[in-house]
């Protein structure tokens, strides 16, 4: 290879990478990169991670022995209350990338824009993370709980199947979006686009459990039980990643 291509082909690799100039290998994060995953660090993670499959547990007995049908359907009914065009499109498109085909076309893309700004090691990870469809899954065949129906609530047309408890949109995207948020927050820069992107994901992981019950496919527990059974996953699979960085030693 001539000594001009191949110094080109360098150059192209590293503005590639200049984005994702933070935390390499196991070299430990910027100050502060990471505060709002604290709780993923390795001295509180297990704690967390044990309380929140608890609470999952707990829920999941409660629901199936039918004791929160009334909480349930009167929650849905009142945030059901709010029929303002714009929280109707909000609700609409937050949950609009966990229906298929989108649903199967997001996470593998992610994971690639990892591979081509040259984190093998993120795009790996971020394929794992699907797993957290996988979880829901399994967890629905667990439990055979109706969906919501009309007239009782306001039910909108989707592409629907399974149980409803828990809820797979919910699962999914804590397991999905909650990874690539939690590199995100401590690889990408600069600050002024790390922080807008981060923020983004937020938002979509606080809106997508009301949104699945203004949407009325799912019961409030549904969601609160996906969050929980989501976080204990996600803590699990980025504990996971540090003892892959540990194992495998520094550098992309």
């Amino acid at each position: 290879m001539l000594p001009g291509k191949r110094s080109g082909r360098v150059a192209g690799r590293e503005r590639r990478t200049s984005l994702w100039a933070g935390v390499a290998g196991g070299r430990p994060p910027r100050a502060g990169a990471s505060a709002p995953f604290g709780l993923f660090r390795e001295d509180r993670g297990a704690l967390v991670a044990g309380l929140a499959f608890c609470g999952y547990a707990l829920l999941f007995a409660i629901v199936r022995r039918n004791r929160s049908a009334a909480a349930d359907l009167a929650l849905t009914l009142r945030l059901q209350r709010r029929r303002a065009p714009w929280f109707t499109r909000l609700m609409t498109g937050v949950s609009w990338a966990g229906f298929p085909p989108q649903s199967r076309l997001i996470p593998p893309v992610l994971a690639l824009g990892f591979w081509v700004c040259g984190r093998p090691r993120e795009a790996l990870f971020q394929l794992l993370a699907v797993g957290a469809t996988l979880l829901a899954t399994v967890a629905k065949s667990q439990l055979r709980r109706p969906r919501p129906l009309a007239p009782l609530v306001r039910v909108v047309g989707a592409p629907l199947g399974g149980s409803s408890f828990p809820s797979g949109h919910v699962l999914s995207y804590i397991g999905v979006y909650g990874f690539f948020a939690h590199r995100v927050a401590e690889i990408l820069r600069p600050a002024w686009l790390r922080r807008p992107v981060v923020a983004l994901i937020y938002g979509l992981l606080v809106l997508i459990g009301p949104s699945r019950i203004y949407q009325g496919h799912h019961w409030p527990t549904d969601v609160l039980a996906s969050y929980l059974l989501g976080l204990s996953y996600l803590i699990g699979l980025t504990a996971l990643y540090r003892r892959a960085l540990a194992r495998w030693g520094a550098g992309s």
